[in-house]
C-alpha cells in the first residue's frame, strides 16, 4: 500500500517534470517561429518583385522559354550593348523593353521558323538597376534598387552603421548627364526629423559613402 504523503510527493514531482517539458517544447517552437520570421523579413528586404512593367537593362539575367522547343530555350545575360543572342534570330534588342515587349519581338522573329511559337520571358536577376553602399556599414556592397528606395532604407539594407561611422557626413554620389554630383546626407539630423529632404529617393547607380 502506497502512503498518502509519498503519493502526493511523487505526483508533484511528475507534474513539475511534465510542466517543464511542455515549457521547453513551447520555447523551441517559439524560437523557431521567431527565426523563421526574421529570415522572412530579411529576405523580403532584398527581394524585388519583377513586374511586367520592369524595363530590362544591360547585365540583367533573362530566362527565355520557347514552348516545345528546348533547343531554343535558355537563360542568358543581356550584353553591355543591350542585346541578347538567340538561336535562329542572332542578336535581339532586349535593353529598354519590358519582358512582354521582348516576348512579342522574339515570337515575331521565330514565326519565320517555328509554327505559332509561344515564348515566355522572365527576368531572373536584376543587375542593371543597382545602388551601392560603401564605407562604414556592416554589409557594404551592391543592392538591387527597389521602387522608391530612400537613403535611410538603403542604409538599413546594408546592416546599418559600423561602430566608427561618421553618421553626420554621409555622401551620395550620383552621375547624371556625364557629370558626377555629391549629395549630403546627415543621419543625425534626419533621424531627429530635421532636413528630411536629404532622405532622397535613390536612382540607379547611386553610391552611398559612409566615412
Amino acid at each position: 500500500m502506497v502512503k498518502t504523503g509519498s503519493f502526493f510527493q511523487w505526483a508533484l514531482v511528475r507534474l513539475r517534470s511534465e510542466t517543464i517539458f511542455v515549457l521547453l517544447v513551447a520555447g523551441v517552437f517559439f524560437c523557431h517561429g521567431c527565426s523563421a520570421t526574421n529570415v522572412g523579413k530579411n529576405t523580403e528586404q532584398k527581394t524585388i518583385p519583377v513586374e511586367d512593367e520592369y524595363i530590362i537593362g544591360p547585365t540583367d539575367i533573362l530566362e527565355i522559354h520557347v514552348w516545345r522547343e528546348p533547343d531554343l530555350s535558355r537563360t542568358i545575360p543581356v550584353r553591355p550593348d543591350g542585346k541578347i543572342t538567340l538561336p535562329l534570330l542572332n542578336d535581339v534588342q532586349a535593353s529598354g523593353l519590358t519582358s512582354l515587349e521582348l516576348k512579342a519581338e522574339i515570337e515575331k522573329g521565330l514565326a519565320k521558323f517555328v509554327e505559332s511559337p509561344t515564348v515566355s520571358v522572365v527576368v531572373q536577376e536584376i543587375h542593371s538597376k543597382n545602388i551601392f553602399v560603401l564605407g562604414q556599414v556592416l554589409s557594404p556592397g551592391g543592392y538591387p534598387l527597389q521602387q522608391d528606395l530612400t537613403v535611410l532604407q538603403a542604409l538599413s539594407l546594408a546592416g546599418g552603421f559600423a561602430e566608427w561611422a561618421d553618421k553626420g557626413d554621409v555622401v551620395i554620389l550620383r552621375k547624371e548627364n556625364g557629370k558626377q554630383s555629391r549629395i549630403k546626407f546627415d543621419y543625425k539630423n534626419v533621424s531627429k526629423g530635421k532636413h528630411l529632404e536629404e532622405n532622397i529617393v535613390l536612382q540607379p547607380g547611386d553610391t552611398i559613402i559612409v566615412p
